[in-house]
């Protein structure tokens, strides 16, 4: 190296380290405060509920559902096809079993579209797979067995996620304190924590055991000074004392996240989880059976959250964080089924489905089909069939004599 490099890199050196020594002086003299633009308090339509239509002018009416349809068929777009209710009394008057509702959130992700998975299933689950016929399987029509409604979507800040948080909580206890079972259709996974920290304020906390189907654990730290998104949920949930680690149950969790700090923080909190790596060595039949045994030994309630991402993306590809090697329908249909049919079930909620990213219709169908094998399992145990692997004998075989 010559002497006239030399010099240069020194002088490189000395040149960057000066720099480096200004930024540090620069910043240690920073407010925290100037990093953020705050909301101004003196504007009233800050509060997501003031964006609610005013009903001063509409036609007066009984309270109960409200059909939307001629000719037996619906004309407007709903949840299945469902006439609408659009408020407690509404529920009350119809006795209704279950209410589900939009909730288009994605700003807890930073990848927008999961908030219009609502928009995909009302345009696209009306009428075929919306069927008032019995499911082959177990012989129960959830269509005619339970009233249920499309209650709408959630009143939310489009602009932040923190925000949308209390108007979605409050949605979901006004549904539960009628006595209807919420099913919230999300949106992005942020949506756990106002679904289920709603439930507990009407069931109690530590009252609700949940249910997490995800590729992720979803109990991240703190991310650039937010304490909520789609990837930190349960970590809220469990802080804030609104279920129980020991009541937390995750299931079909792969891929490179958590790592052991992760997995170290569930095993201090005592949760309960069974990853495709459990699932791989020991077989999904005897998996499953551990998850119903769990699922039955905890609190009265339970919730069930369940994140696209867990299937395969084979099944679900419209969805922003999708993991290879994961479940398949035929392993899930008949678990949510039995989950919803053994347990005293209060909520649910379908989350991550991006039909942005949906390059056919693959990603709505399926999760059409895992909506409806839970309300299967929740029109079951009304009707008493709460037979762990029940089929309907109908259906299941035909009546050919056994050969031997």
């Amino acid at each position: 190296m010559s002497e006239a490099t030399r010099w240069i890199l020194t002088l490189l050196v000395i040149v960057s380290s000066a720099v480096a020594a200004a930024q540090d002086e620069e910043m240690a003299g920073v407010d925290p405060a100037d990093e953020v633009i705050y909301l101004d308090p003196t504007d009233e339509s800050r509060d997501p509920w003031s964006a609610l239509r005013d009903t001063e002018g509409d036609a007066e009416r009984e309270p109960g559902l409200i059909q939307i349809g001629r000719l037996g068929r619906p004309g407007v777009r709903s949840l299945f096809g469902l006439p609408v209710a659009l408020t407690p009394d509404d529920l009350r008057a119809a006795e209704v079993d279950v209410a589900m509702f939009g909730a288009p959130i994605d700003m807890g992700f930073g990848w927008r579209g999961a908030g219009e998975g609502p928009s995909a299933l009302r345009g696209q689950l009306r009428g075929g797979s919306a069927s008032v016929l019995p499911h082959m399987h177990v012989g129960v029509s959830w269509r005619r067995e339970l009233v249920a409604v499309d209650y709408g979507n959630a009143p939310i800040d489009i602009l932040s996620v923190e925000r949308s948080m209390p108007p979605v909580r409050r949605m979901v206890r006004e549904i539960a304190e009628t006595g209807a079972i919420p099913v919230i259709i999300g949106g992005d996974h942020s949506l756990e924590y106002p679904n289920v920290a709603g439930l507990a304020d009407v069931y109690g906390k530590g009252n609700v055991g949940v249910i997490h189907f995800d590729a992720h654990f979803d109990a991240g730290d703190v991310r650039g000074g937010h304490l909520i998104s789609h990837a930190q949920p349960v970590r809220r949930l469990v802080d804030d004392g609104h279920v129980l680690g020991k009541n937390f149950i995750q299931v079909g969790l792969r891929g490179y996240w958590p790592g052991e700090e992760g997995f170290e923080w569930m095993r201090e909190n005592d949760m309960r989880y069974h990853t495709m790596a459990e699932i791989e060595r020991d077989g999904w039949d005897v998996v499953m059976d551990r998850i119903l045994n769990e699922a039955l030994d905890g609190p009265e309630y339970l919730y069930i959250s369940f994140d696209i991402d867990v299937l395969d993306p084979a099944y679900t590809p419209g969805t922003g964080t999708p993991v290879a090697a994961g479940l398949t329908p035929r392993e899930v249909f008949p678990l949510l089924r039995t989950l919803c049919s053994e347990n005293n079930l209060v909520g649910f909620d379908l989350v991550e489905l991006n039909p942005l990213l949906d390059p056919g219709y693959t990603t709505v169908m399926n999760s059409g089909y895992i909506i409806q094998e839970c309300m299967t399992g929740i029109a079951m145990r009304k009707q008493g069939i709460t037979e762990r692997g029940y089929l309907n004998p109908l259906t299941a075989e035909d009546d050919e004599p056994d050969p031997e």
